[in-house]
């Protein structure tokens, strides 16, 4: 929005005379401030799992409702386990056979090795009962292996949530048939957890370098080696509702974009944020240093630059060009062109004109809120 420089002509109560116009002057406010850079992220599951059937065959029921929350291990499928069960007998016959066999060739080779001390039996026999007896447990491990496959399956019957987050729709309904891992397995539903939730953001070259330089002057940690605080501003909102800590920088640049893909974690405890909702990502650009703050209204455009209206000891009014900082809290930091003595006129500035004089009517600074120098915002 542009502000007229001043109003052009004489008011004609004024040039008869008339009391100059009142204006609301405030002091700038002197406090500890930290910049803050500002990308668009978008929002990501930490753990997020594709659930497939593991066993082929008929479902039986879906015991979970469409979107809801669950934990690391609730039944979510129940496959038709009768098919895997008798396997399960079958299995448990021939390992009881497979011990039986290596139970009687264990007393064979214990027999054989009395009745060799008085040469009933050859050498020969002892050997062949001995290799017999190996077989035998051969077997039995065989045996157990394949029962405990075949209560594995059973086990596979009941599909569970291998994590703890929030379930999407049922894919497939009861009575159709699904496949195993053994022939592509068939898609359930999947899961993604909430909280806490990945925000991904890439960050322009040149701001890299810029914090990159300050690291090395010892001005701001990098968010390498340390979880610098992040602000998440929400789709719809005007200020931060959630607050984070930096995860992860990748290793190199996109050469593509310039850019370098960053990773915050953000704490989502009300699961107000889902996955793939888009989002403003703050993070600390600065050293904190003091500055001085004004009301965003009170600054002015004229052409090009930047100004504000201050009133002079005499009450004649000037216009000031300034070099402005980002908004902080409400204000407007004020990087070059003012004094903490000043008073820059906040409310009024329609009435305000170059040259003229007013009538200064003070008002209180904005009271300093914000945490001293070192602290963090």
């Amino acid at each position: 929005m542009l502000v007229v420089l001043a109003i052009i002509g004489c008011d004609e109560a004024q040039s008869q005379g008339a009391a100059p116009p009142p204006v609301t002057v405030a002091q700038p406010v002197k406090r500890i401030v930290t910049d803050w850079d500002e990308f668009t992220g978008r929002f990501e599951a930490i753990e997020e799992v594709q659930v497939r059937a593991r066993v082929g065959g008929f479902v039986n029921s879906v015991e979970f409702k469409d979107g809801a929350i669950v934990k690391a291990g609730d039944l979510l499928y129940i496959i038709d386990p009768r098919p895997f069960e008798a396997v399960v007998l079958q299995a448990e016959g021939q390992l009881a056979d497979a011990r039986a066999k290596g139970e009687l060739a264990k007393r064979d080779l214990e027999r054989g090795l009395t009745l060799v001390q008085t040469s009933a039996v050859s050498e020969q026999v002892v050997d062949q009962r001995r290799q017999a007896l190996q077989a035998a447990r051969a077997a039995e491990t065989q045996a157990e292996g394949t029962l405990k496959a075949a209560q594995l399956n059973v086990e596979f019957t009941h599909v569970l949530a291998p994590i703890t987050g929030r379930v999407s729709r049922h894919l497939v309904t009861p009575g159709n048939l699904v496949q195993g891992s053994e022939g592509g397995a068939t898609l359930l539903t999947s899961i993604v957890s909430l909280d806490p939730i990945y925000i991904y953001f890439d960050v322009d070259e040149a701001t890299y370098q810029r914090n990159s330089k300050l690291w090395f002057e010892g001005r701001r940690p990098s968010s390498r080696d340390t979880a610098n605080p992040v602000q998440i501003v929400l789709t719809g909102e005007t200020k931060p509702s959630h607050e984070g800590k930096m995860d992860f920088l990748d290793n190199r640049l996109d050469v593509s974009t310039a850019t370098l893909r960053s990773r915050a974690i953000i704490p989502n405890h009300d699961l107000s944020i889902l996955p793939g909702q888009f989002g403003r990502v703050r993070i600390i650009g600065s050293s904190p240093y003091e500055a001085l703050l004004i009301p965003d209204t009170a600054v002015a455009t004229d052409q090009s630059r930047k100004i504000v209206f201050v009133v002079k000891d005499d009450n004649m009014v000037e216009a000031k060009p300034v070099v402005l900082g980002p908004l902080d809290d409400g204000l407007r930091v004020i990087r070059e062109g003012l004094k903490a003595e000043d008073h820059v006129i906040v409310d009024g500035l329609q009435r305000a004109r170059v040259g003229a004089k007013v009538t200064p009517k003070m008002t209180p600074a904005p009271a300093d809120d914000k945490p001293a120098a070192g602290a963090k915002p």
